[in-house]
């Protein structure tokens, strides 16, 4: 665990606190909530080099840097896929979500059975970020091996190091439980890359941008390949007046600067009622500025650390000048760190008095910038519209002192996941639940029984119920016509679907008179 830890804090700067919480927890998580379903299997801390790590040395990870490798890698796994040994195919189909799902059969199909089952689509497609390198790399393989696919993920050219060691510790797992070596492999390179895989995919799930997300789609389009994006958000928090903002203090500083502000489903817009603004932007402001940043792996002592993608930081900079032209606060922060020059270390800011019009109310963050709006008139429906004014719709939350009310007001926000009274994060916690929103957070889901099924095709079967029933048609409607169908079907339509007792009584008269022969055709 501590080497994976490491590992993930060395490639992406971020201090261990947020490592083990935002890559080894949720990872736990999401295998445990998957697992809990079957029977048998290895035990989940043989990811974790419970076995003292030997293992890990077994094989090394097939990777490539140009778009080629994405491709011959895709077409040699099409050919073998579906040769996973039984004792795995075995395993997966005690999956519960993955077992043939019954369904009503409906007043026609009396004498049959109606199911679906969930089938491997393949190969999966895997466009992952930078912000989290070791959990974005299990999350997506989980559910594909777990429903019986292949993988090949293509990882962030700025998060690339860490497959050397992550790519050893999937290996030792395949081997492990006898699975193909190849079932899991790794594409890493630019644009070209990802498009070469994309192209050649059964399904893609693509995670990052919405401008790169609308050239995953457009890509995949040409082959009508199924994608599932998940692009982003600016996820409110809501402050409602009978809140105590000293409690709510570490909760809100955990949420925006967990991995620096680098996350997906993470608060962005602190939405804050008038009758607290003041005492919530002081107890903040003031938290904040004890924080200390610098090398994550210097000390434990480091609370902040430092972020991966270079031109983030001036983007950064561009959203809180322009705030400050227009209005607003800086309480804390609000620049690189001039005591760190040689990093990539942007201060842990606060911003207050952010109105709408200014482009941190609206344009993603994935920074450690928290931004207060104030809540005029302490109205739920100005929080709620504040919450909605915006082109994201991936998660949220609600504080009040009343749970029932918080529970309403997130009942009211246009989001794909929402937690009442606490962290939105918590939502990804609960892995029976399915991760993703909607407007240009993107669609599809991970995570949960959707999740699953979403890396599986649906097949619909209907079967007689027992194997002496045969298929037959009607004499009344059998070719060449007799000209009794017509009357056969009105009547057939009333028997099954008209109420009351004498209508169906009639309706089984007109059938049998229907059904009787015809002079001249029988």
């Amino acid at each position: 665990m501590e080497t994976i830890t490491t590992v993930a804090c060395r490639e992406s700067g971020k201090t261990m606190i947020d490592a083990l919480i935002g890559e080894i927890t949720v990872t736990l998580e999401k295998i445990g909530g998957y697992w809990h379903q079957r029977e048998q299997g290895p035990s989940i801390w043989a990811i974790l080099g419970a076995n003292g790590g030997n293992t890990f040395a077994l094989s090394s990870i097939v990777t490539g840097t140009v778009a080629g490798v994405a491709s011959s890698v895709i077409g040699a796994l099409q050919g073998n896929h579906g040769h996973i040994g039984k004792d795995q195919v075995d395993s997966r189909k005690r999956e519960k979500y993955l077992l043939p799902e019954y369904r009503d059969s409906g007043l026609m199909n009396l004498h049959k059975t109606s199911r679906v089952e969930w089938v491997p689509v393949g190969v999966v497609g895997a466009l992952v970020p930078w912000n989290y390198p070791f959990h974005n790399v299990f999350n997506p393989l989980i559910a594909a091996l777990f429903t019986g696919n292949a993988i090949v993920i293509k990882v962030s050219e700025f998060a690339s190091w860490s497959t050397g060691y992550y790519g050893r510790v999937i290996q030792a797992c395949l081997k492990a439980v006898g699975a193909p070596p190849d079932l899991v492999q790794f594409a890493i390179g630019y644009a070209e890359t990802g498009s070469a895989l994309v192209s050649r995919a059964d399904k893609v799930i693509f995670v990052g941008s919405v401008g790169v997300g609308r050239k995953v789609m457009e890509t995949a389009s040409r082959t009508l390949t199924p994608v599932i994006l998940e692009l982003g958000g600016k996820d409110p928090f809501i402050v409602c007046d009978d809140t105590k903002p000293k409690e709510l203090a570490q909760l809100v500083v955990r949420g925006a600067y967990q991995n620096m502000g680098q996350n997906c489903a993470g608060p962005e817009r602190f939405i804050v009622y008038d009758k607290v603004y003041d005492s919530f932007c002081e107890e903040i402001a003031s938290l904040v500025k004890s924080m200390r940043q610098g090398p994550p792996l210097s000390s434990d002592f480091v609370d902040c650390g430092a972020c991966v993608h270079p031109p983030s930081l001036e983007n950064y900079q561009r959203l809180v000048d322009d705030a400050v032209a227009k209005g607003a606060r800086v309480l804390a922060g609000g620049s690189r760190n001039n005591a760190l020059p040689s990093g990539q270390f942007f201060e842990p800011t606060v911003l207050a008095d952010v109105r709408e019009d200014m482009l941190i109310a609206q344009e993603e963050t994935f920074g450690p910038i928290l931004s207060i709006f104030r809540v005029k008139g302490d109205s739920d429906a100005e929080a709620v519209r504040l919450a909605n004014a915006c082109r994201f719709a991936l998660s949220s939350c609600a504080h009040s002192g009343d749970q029932a009310r918080a529970a309403r007001i997130c009942s009211r926000l246009e989001a794909g996941m929402a937690s009442v009274n606490d962290i939105e994060g918590t939502t990804y916690l609960s892995q029976s639940l399915p991760f993703g929103g909607f407007k240009d957070s993107g669609f599809g889901r991970f995570a949960g029984p959707e999740g699953l099924r979403g890396f599986c095709h649906e097949r619909s079967i209907v079967q007689n119920r027992a194997s002496f029933l045969k298929a037959s048609i009607p004499r009344a409607i059998a070719y060449p016509a007799n000209g009794q169908g017509p009357a056969f079907c009105m009547a057939l339509n009333k028997l099954l679907y008209c109420n009351g007792l004498t209508a169906k009584i009639r309706a089984l008269v007109d059938i049998a008179c229907a059904s009787l022969p015809v002079a001249g055709r029988d």
